[in-house]
């Protein structure tokens, strides 16, 4: 059996518990969550019962630098709010002792930020960093990956998803109630889709074009005298460098819908669909037409435990316990470049949004940290 593979967490919120509740059903695999961290005791009582219900003694901290300085893990969830990303990751890359980390999307609210992040960890090739899309792992969505990889539709030209679901929960102190802490709806909630467009196209960003507002929720909230200002439905659309386009349709207060999320795949061949949480996957060929249309679910015999990510967390954490146990001869499932972009076009979306036209991706990212995608 492999060394036990000891984890912190940082930001035990309903992320960080559910982080929490993934390793614990990944305990076969030599796995334990030895420490947390988080200001907020109310969040911290909660991952201690959880912790104790698994038997797994806990070491509580208030901060993250008394968690890194401890030295008591060898990797760390990162799971705080989106605005302290930055200044944790930058920590954890500057420790002396190097700490693997996976850290919750959006990798961090500014491309800046983004920037800053990834040239510091190019100079730590004895840690790792994942980055938690783990959207590409839900059943039907790898599948529909796996099927545009392998060729089925031909070359790709359009990509649709539609996300249509509940408003946003509430969270410790209303932190996700303002784009300045989360960096905007487009960013905190959809570089999960703007990542998936990119994979499937097979290229990057050029540039974006958004028309969003805040049309339902909270509308009637205020915090400390202010008003919400995050956007609740938004259409995107991106053109990529090689001619494709995706397109995001977004809504927050469609609860009555079956599918949370819709995802359709378009080549010259062919056309796949994904159904989020049916789990059903669609092929269709031009040549085939629509009585050829064959329909599937999609399953993964791996997961363990659904969670509130459709077992996708459960993957996600399985291939970052594969990387770190390859010992930097794997590479990250999901990257810091994959981050950095994800949350570009996000960041674009939103300025175009603010600007009413189309934004390059070079107006928020230089050109030359442009790589291609996995």
């Amino acid at each position: 059996m492999s060394d036990t593979v000891k984890y912190g967490i940082i930001g035990t919120g309903m992320m960080g518990r559910e982080h929490l509740i993934n390793l614990h059903h990944l305990r076969h695999q030599n796995v334990a969550v030895v420490c947390i961290a988080d200001p907020h005791v109310p969040s911290q009582q909660l991952a201690i019962e959880f912790a104790q219900s698994f038997d797994w003694p806990l070491k509580v901290f208030s901060g993250h630098q008394e968690l890194l300085d401890s030295g008591l893990c060898d990797a760390v969830v990162v799971s705080s709010p989106n605005m302290t990303h930055y200044q944790i990751l930058m920590d954890i890359i500057n420790h002396p002792k190097p700490h693997h980390v996976l850290v919750e999307k959006p990798l961090c609210t500014t491309v800046a930020d983004c920037m800053k992040v990834v040239d510091a960890a190019r100079k730590r090739s004895d840690m790792l960093v994942q980055v938690g899309l783990e959207y590409r792992y839900m059943p039907p969505v790898a599948k529909l990956i796996e099927i545009v990889k392998g060729g089925s539709l031909g070359q790709v030209k359009m990509v649709a998803i539609r996300e249509h679901r509940f408003p946003f929960l509430v969270k410790v102190n209303d932190w996700n109630r303002f784009n300045a802490n989360t960096g905007g709806t487009l960013v905190e909630k959809c570089c999960h889709f703007f990542d998936l467009m990119r994979l499937f196209a097979g290229a990057n960003p050029v540039r974006v074009m958004a028309s969003g507002a805040i049309d339902v929720n909270h509308k009637d909230e205020v915090y400390d005298g202010k008003v919400p200002d995050i956007i609740d439905n938004a259409y995107v659309v991106i053109e990529f460098d090689n001619s494709s386009r995706g397109m995001l349709d977004l809504c927050m207060f469609a609860e009555g819908s079956k599918n949370e999320q819709e995802i359709s795949v378009v080549g010259d061949i062919g056309k796949g669909e994904a159904f989020v949480p049916e789990n059903i996957v669609r092929l269709g060929t031009r040549v085939a037409g629509r009585d050829g249309v064959q329909t599937f679910k999609a399953e993964d015999g791996r997961i363990k435990y659904d969670g509130l990510h459709h077992g996708s967390s459960y993957l996600e954490h399985l291939n970052f316990l594969y990387a770190i146990r390859a010992k930097g001869e794997k590479a990250p499932a999901v990257d810091l470049q994959d981050g950095l972009i994800s949350v570009a076009i996000g960041v674009a979306a939103q300025l175009s949004i603010e600007k009413g036209r189309f934004v390059m991706i070079s107006e928020v990212m230089d050109e030359h940290q442009h790589n291609g995608p996995n």
